[in-house]
């Protein structure tokens, strides 16, 4: 007989990018200029800002919301404008018009629909669009304008159509279904809600369609339109979910709760935000749920579903955050105010992390090949945020209201400062390496150990947390970021200690004894005390099993 030690040291290969970075330790407002805004904001690749106003003008700024254009489109307009990958903007407008403008300003062409546009025009793949529209009819428009072919909904739509990666136009409408047409306009089928439909649909990566419904529920379809689950609140899912990095359908509802239930209908948390929700919510790249309540406050909610920050306006928000690819969080409060905070993470990889699928605005599932590109751009904005974070809540002040001043001498509010928490008690490293061999368990045949205590004992900064990998920023000078796999267990994050090989400047040693080892960081020692016949007893198995068998 011999024996087999169940236990594998075989170094896994991280990713070659991190999906995540971190957020600014202390959220403030960077800025705030009454721009008149509307409609949900689009953000170009270059950072630039398109959005319709009250002023029944579609608005061009920069990235600080200086203006470099704007243009008459004939009435207000509430859909989000999109960027086309060739720069061209599509808005649409109550006067019942898709507009087609250059990136210098000028419009190329404008097509009549038959009612006010309410919901946000889809891009597809060919550059043709998906636009429906309060009439009751839902139009696929060529890139010139021109009309391809209709459907008649015979109910208003106010739900922005979504495109999945077969090209199946889902949106829903106020007949209380939400629809499925073939590329080519045909109806493919409709799902019967309890109520009328708003939320705009999201699309997973096994191409799961969701939404929700006044009728106080979040719908969870096949693509066949076959009911999987549904999540009961207290009152209306108007806004639109979202489908995070980590396959969590998220979504607030107007009885003042964000809800993330896992993609087989399971709760994984419920935040309570205090105060209805009617806009979509967006995940951050560093795990992040960012959401605005209508009573003017803005949520971070970290992965566990804590509360991470709030930056309280005092003004309703029913638009969604909007997201740079430089890590800029951008949201308008009622009355056309728009808000920026910089140096926070930019939107998180992943099947639909935010609405319309990606900052431009198209409302569809990307190609591999989009999602590649997505991922690159947003690299400079990853490696130039700070290494550290608050993990817990931070209360955050009412900032006081301003004393009453005549229209045109209007001043924006003092930027918002959270209140950074104490920080955490300190340890020397051998005090946290103890704690981490302490923490040490076997998971899937490999033995991980903490992550909050291994880094504390090595003195390394968690730079990215995602749910399959941590970036750290590693002490030495000069020295890049580093990836490793990391493994949640009960909701705490631990690295196989296999990984540790590719960590430069540690080894794992033997310490001499039996049940432990050392981690060697230059001439520095640390014990890692291990109870390896614990973590991974010694079994008996026969020599010759298949002999044994039979």
């Amino acid at each position: 007989m011999r024996k087999a030690l169940i236990l594998s040291l075989a170094l896994l290969s991280p990713p070659a990018l991190a999906q995540a970075s971190s957020t600014s330790a202390s959220p403030t407002v960077t800025w705030f200029k009454d721009l008149k805004v509307l409609s949900t904001v689009a953000v170009a690749d270059d950072g630039d800002l398109y959005f319709v106003g009250s002023d029944n003008r579609l608005h061009r700024t920069d990235a600080r919301g200086v203006e470099r254009w704007n243009l008459p489109v004939g009435d207000i307009g509430r859909a989000s404008p999109l960027i086309t990958p060739q720069g061209t903007v599509i808005a649409a407008s109550y006067d019942d018009h898709i507009y087609a403008v250059d990136a210098s300003g000028k419009q190329l062409w404008r097509t009549r629909l038959d009612g006010d546009i309410f919901a946000s025009p889809a891009l597809r793949a060919d550059g043709s669009l998906i636009a429906a529209t309060a009439g009751g009819t839902v139009y696929a428009l060529g890139p010139g304008g021109q009309v391809l072919w209709t459907f008649k909904v015979g109910a208003p739509v106010f739900s922005s159509p979504a495109v999945a990666q077969d090209g199946t136009i889902y949106f829903g409408a106020q007949n209380n279904r939400l629809h499925a047409l073939t590329p080519g306009g045909k109806l493919k089928w409709t799902f019967g809600a309890g109520s009328l439909v708003f939320s705009s649909p999201a699309i997973d990566r096994q191409g799961n369609v969701y939404f929700g419904s006044s009728d106080r529920k979040l719908y969870a379809l096949d693509p066949a339109g076959k009911l999987r689950w549904t999540r009961q609140t207290d009152l209306f899912v108007n806004a639109s979910p979202i489908v995070t990095g980590d396959d969590l359908v998220v979504v607030g509802s107007y009885d003042g709760k964000v809800y993330a239930v896992n993609t087989t209908g399971e709760d994984e948390w419920v935040y309570p935000a205090g105060a209805p929700v009617a806009a979509s919510a967006v995940q951050l790249a560093d795990g992040s749920v960012v959401v605005p309540d209508l009573m003017g406050t803005v949520h971070a909610i970290g992965p566990n579903g804590q509360a991470r920050w709030t930056v309280k306006t005092g003004k309703k928000i029913d638009t969604p955050v909007a997201v740079s690819d430089r890590g800029v969080l951008y949201f308008s409060t009622e009355g056309g105010g728009l808000s920026a905070v910089e140096r926070q993470a930019p939107l998180a990889d992943g099947p639909w992390t935010s609405f319309r699928s990606v900052p431009a605005g198209w409302g569809r599932v990307l190609t591999p090949q989009e999602a590649a590109a997505r991922t690159a751009s947003k690299r400079a904005a990853l490696a130039a945020l700070p290494v550290s974070r608050p993990t817990t809540a931070a209360p955050v002040p009412t900032p006081a209201k301003p004393a009453p001043t005549a229209p045109a001498a209007t001043q924006p509010p003092a930027p918002v400062r959270p209140v950074t928490p104490p920080p955490a008690p300190t340890r020397t490293p051998q005090a946290a390496a103890e704690a981490a061999g302490r923490g040490a368990r076997v998971v899937g045949g490999q033995v991980v150990l903490p992550l909050a205590d291994l880094m504390a004992a090595l003195g390394v900064r968690v730079q990215v947390l995602t749910p399959r990998t941590v970036t750290l920023g590693l002490p030495q000078a000069g020295a890049t970021p580093h990836t490793l796999p990391v493994q949640f267990v009960n909701r705490a994050a631990y690295v196989p200690l296999s990984a540790l090989k590719s960590l430069p400047g540690v080894r794992v040693e033997l310490a001499g004894r039996a049940n432990g080892l050392q981690l060697r960081q230059g001439e520095r020692l640390l014990p890692l005390p291990l109870n390896v016949a614990a973590l991974a007893p010694l079994r008996d198995e026969p020599e010759y099993p298949a002999v044994v068998r039979r």
